[in-house]
This record gives C-alpha cells, sequence and structure tokens, in this order.
C-alpha cells in the first residue's frame, strides 16, 4: 500500500526534481509506519525513480537531457499506439468521462492549482489508455511516467498560458468521438512532443548551469 501510494505521488507530479525524502517524512506523509515506507523507499530506488543521498535520505532525481530524450521516444510509441487502439472502447461514458476530466484540468489552470491540473492530467491520459484493453502496454507506460512524473512540474506556468495541453486534450477528444484511431494517435503524440520541448529547455538550462560551475 505504501508503496503504491508513493508511486502514484510520483506519477502524478506530487513532488518536484531535487526534492529530499526521509524514511520519517514518507512514513508521516502516508500515515504509516516506519518499516512500510522504508520498503516502499527502497522499492522506488529500484525502480529508478529515487535515490539514496545518505542512509536514510532519497533524492528525486532529474533527468538528463539525454534520459527525457529517450523515455519521450518511448512515450510517443507506447503511448501513441495506446490512444490509437482506444477508439474501439471509447463509448459515451468513456467520452463523458474525459470531458470531466478536462473539466478538472481547465479549473485547476484558470485557478493556478498546478498540482490538481497534473493530478487530473493524469487521470485523463490513463483514462484513455486503458481504452485500449491492452494491460501490459498499460504497465509498460505507467513505467516510464513513474521515471518522468517528477519532471512535469517544469511544464508550469507556461503551459497554464499557453494550453497547449488543453488544445491537445481536445483534439484527443474530438477523435475519440469520431473513432479516428490516427487523428487519437496524432493527438497525444503532440501533447507529448509540447510537454518534452518545455522540459527540454529546463533540463538543457541546468546542464549548462551546472558546466558554468566546474
Amino acid at each position: 500500500m505504501a508503496y503504491h501510494n508513493m508511486k502514484e505521488r510520483l506519477i502524478r507530479g506530487a513532488f518536484s526534481p531535487g526534492d529530499k525524502l526521509t524514511i520519517r517524512a514518507v512514513s508521516e506523509m502516508l500515515d504509516v509506519s516506519s518499516t512500510p515506507a522504508r520498503d516502499a523507499i527502497n522499492r522506488l530506488v529500484i525502480d529508478g525513480a529515487l535515490i539514496y543521498s545518505g542512509p536514510k535520505t532519497v533524492i528525486v532525481p532529474h533527468l538528463r537531457l539525454s534520459d527525457l530524450e529517450e523515455i519521450t521516444q518511448m512515450r510517443l510509441a507506447l503511448e501513441g499506439l495506446a490512444a490509437a487502439l482506444s477508439v474501439k472502447g471509447a463509448s459515451e461514458a468513456a467520452i463523458e468521462e474525459l470531458e470531466l476530466f478536462q473539466a478538472k484540468i481547465d479549473a485547476a489552470l484558470d485557478e493556478k492549482r498546478y498540482f490538481d491540473a497534473l493530478w487530473h492530467n493524469k487521470e485523463f491520459h490513463f483514462a484513455i489508455y486503458r481504452l485500449s484493453g491492452m494491460p501490459y502496454l498499460l504497465q509498460m507506460i505507467e513505467t516510464l511516467w513513474l521515471r518522468v512524473g517528477a519532471s512535469f512540474n517544469g511544464l508550469y506556468p507556461e503551459f497554464s498560458e499557453t494550453r497547449y495541453g488543453a488544445r491537445n486534450h481536445r483534439s484527443a477528444i474530438e477523435a475519440l468521438v469520431e473513432k479516428d484511431a490516427a487523428a487519437a494517435r496524432a493527438a497525444i503524440e503532440n501533447d507529448i512532443r509540447d510537454g518534452f520541448r518545455q522540459m527540454k529547455k529546463i533540463s538543457a538550462d541546468r546542464d549548462q548551469r551546472n558546466l558554468s560551475r566546474r
């Protein structure tokens, strides 16, 4: 339970790159004893989502630009596939659910509640991917989000101002309504690429600062 709770928080961008966590902090955050908190941390270290910086302290790692590029290429392939396959399961109820999630995202952005926007963004994407009916594909996508989730924090406030994500999400919904697999894939791929450009800029700026300190 503690592991899955922490995993979900990382996927949804509840933590930012560079955040430090201790066993005690995780224990208090999840309202569990130190043993499950420690086990959760250890499993997430194995997953590559956290790295140890001391005996009882872990850090949410910064992704190198090369890592971000690799993950993005994999996301384009896997999430694009899931989006294309999702049209077969795009019922009226599924469309209504996506509309609800997008309304929550829009409201959160209007009120500058960026954490909530990220939280609902995950709900939106995975609601689409589940429609593919391919659980193993879903697991692979989730693994990628676990590695990149913290970096999503770098999307805001710019994404709130440009609303790139909102436009891409609207295109995805329209594609599902029309049962257009190619358009659904394109909408999700555009969403990933737009996010990558912003995260790439942040990563490149950080790498440049690190070089200047040497």
